[in-house]
């Protein structure tokens, strides 16, 4: 491993990262940049999320293989075409978390996001189809398995037991949280994300979420182009991902024991990317 070298070349390339961190065996061995200032995460939001899902489910009040409509207030499925109301009685949690919907676009938009969510034609199908409005839902369905605000239970029972203090995160026109982007988070809080998963759900000795929820949600559940995706998590080589669309990135390398998160603003960060594998992974 070659620290130097790939902080190197980041100042070189006048590439904008804002800070990078480096965790083998669990313990802190790099830092470059500003690690404690926080910035957008953008998708890596839905991981997050991922993880108040596993907690929601784990307590016995989530399940993830029931329809995504069961969880939704009656008024709003009341309003549903027949269409759609057809379509989505057959998509579940388990559907939307893996990406696994098609027919819905990739960005929310109006003035009432779970309406506009709800008013495609979707189908389940084998086939992955990237989309915010599947996390917002899921957000949302989060929302009504707890009769409460996902927010605010992720404020509890992630953010609280991980010791993040410094956060924020935006909520839809109609008031649920926005799980798909739009969190902030700073370098040091996003390992803590990833340190989380790579413990398998455990922090200093204290149960956050299962095992066995980490185990399925950072294996490959529905294949793509990338390689793989789980519950809102990516398939990286012999790990896992944690991904947002400008270089804000954890990645969970279980087998060399190691978690390398950088936060970026690149527009093409393969080429970040390929350095890091060059001089941090030296393959």
């Amino acid at each position: 491993m070659d620290f130097r070298a790939f902080t190197s070349e980041i100042e070189e390339n006048k590439w904008d990262v804002y800070g990078v961190e480096v965790y083998q065996s669990g313990k802190l061995l790099h830092t470059f940049g500003d690690t404690q200032k926080k910035h957008n995460i953008y998708s890596a939001t839905k991981t997050v999320l991922s993880i108040a899902v596993g907690i929601a489910s784990d307590r016995g009040v989530f399940d993830i293989s029931a329809p995504l409509l069961e969880y939704l207030p009656r008024e709003t499925v009341a309003k549903m075409s027949k269409s759609a109301l057809n379509a989505y009685q057959a998509v579940t949690i388990r559907d939307l978390l893996t990406m696994s919907v098609s027919g819905l676009p990739f960005q929310v938009a109006s003035e009432n996001y779970l309406d506009y969510a709800l008013s495609f034609a979707v189908a389940k199908k084998g086939e992955f189809n990237y989309s915010n409005n599947s996390a917002y839902l899921v957000g949302a369905a989060l929302s009504g398995a707890i009769g409460g605000d996902a927010g605010k239970f992720i404020e509890e029972q992630i953010f609280a037991p991980l010791e993040i203090t410094d956060f924020s995160y935006e909520r839809s026109p109609e008031g649920y949280f926005y799980g798909a982007s739009k969190m902030e988070l700073s370098v040091h809080s996003l390992s803590k994300i990833a340190l989380l998963l790579y413990a398998g759900g455990e922090v200093a000795g204290k149960r956050i979420v299962s095992a066995e929820y980490v185990k399925e949600a950072t294996k490959v559940q529905q294949m793509n182009k990338e390689g793989g995706y789980g519950y809102f998590i990516w398939k990286y080589r012999d790990g896992f991902s944690i991904n947002g669309k400008w270089g804000q990135k954890s990645y969970v390398l279980p087998r060399e024991e190691l978690v390398i998160t950088h936060l970026a603003h690149i527009d093409d960060n393969l080429p970040l990317r390929e350095c890091m594998e060059k001089y941090i992974l030296g393959k």
